[in-house]
């Protein structure tokens, strides 16, 4: 494809992302010190901007890393962002601070998934919150989110799988807008349409007298519920695309009980 081609591609591409934004030609004006005209020029092909500019566009419109390579193809300039698979060793410092922090947050779970929810690390905590999960399930490369929506998943022990289900289906809804993955639109097709499992107590008002301050994962385990609050984490001012798309989530026990009890997993 000749660079005149992807030239005349980048215009419609940053007025997708304006629009999806909802700015004004503007507002991004304002925001990237640049004129209302010459943003106009730019999305409908009459200036071609230079890579400096659609950088900082992007940086203002909140474009993820991805798709700043996908601008910049489109204008006719080489891909400034690197996507190196995680197991490269350049990454190899990466990799092994990412074991350290879930090995230092034991016994409590956390994982890290890339992109598209596939699992890359986890620890043991992580395990306890597995057990019954179909062997189907557990077949490389796991999902977080079949894991947890399956049938024959953690499903049937989530006492709260509506409101959890929901929570979840919401963040994958806010990340399709965000990055436009059709991978991650087909495994949203895929997880919303799971049935709710037969079994279980899923109670859209589970009886819980603890006051938590945001939506726990109620899981039973061992004839026992296990309260958790998770938090995701990501990489600040990624220059890799694989680092950019990389997640830690972990579980903070959400009560006294669910403490007591994975201190007492802890060998």
């Amino acid at each position: 494809m000749s660079t005149a081609v992807l030239g005349n591609s980048i215009g419609p591409l940053l007025r997708g992302w304006r629009e999806q934004r909802r700015l004004s030609q503007l507002e991004l004006a304002l925001r990237a010190d640049s004129s209302a005209r010459h943003i106009s020029f730019i999305e409908t092909g009459r200036s071609r901007p230079s890579e400096e500019m659609i950088l900082r566009l992007a940086e203002h419109l909140d474009v993820p890393v991805r798709e700043r390579n996908v601008l910049l193809l489109a204008a006719g300039y080489a891909p400034r962002y690197a996507e190196t698979p995680l197991h490269d060793p350049a990454l190899s410092s990466l990799r092994r601070g990412i074991e350290l922090l879930l090995q230092g947050y034991e016994p409590y779970p956390a994982l890290v998934v890339d992109g598209t929810y596939n699992v890359v690390a986890a620890n043991r905590g992580i395990m306890m919150m597995l057990d019954g999960v179909a062997e189907h399930l557990l077949a490389p490369p796991l999902n977080a989110m079949r894991l947890t929506l399956h049938p024959q998943g953690m499903a049937p022990h989530i006492r709260n799988l509506r409101e959890w289900r929901g929570h979840l289906l919401a963040q994958m809804e806010r990340q399709i807008a965000l990055a436009r993955s059709e991978a991650l639109r087909a495994l949203y097709d895929e997880v919303a349409a799971y049935p709710l499992p037969e079994t279980g107590n899923h109670s859209s008002h589970p009886k819980e007298s603890t006051p938590y301050f945001a939506l726990p994962l109620q899981l039973e385990h061992n004839g026992r519920t296990l309260s958790f609050i998770s938090s995701i984490s990501t990489f600040n001012t990624p220059m890799d695309v694989t680092v950019a798309e990389l997640a830690i989530e972990t579980f903070l026990p959400a009560d006294s009980a669910t403490v007591e009890y994975l201190q007492s997993l802890k060998p």
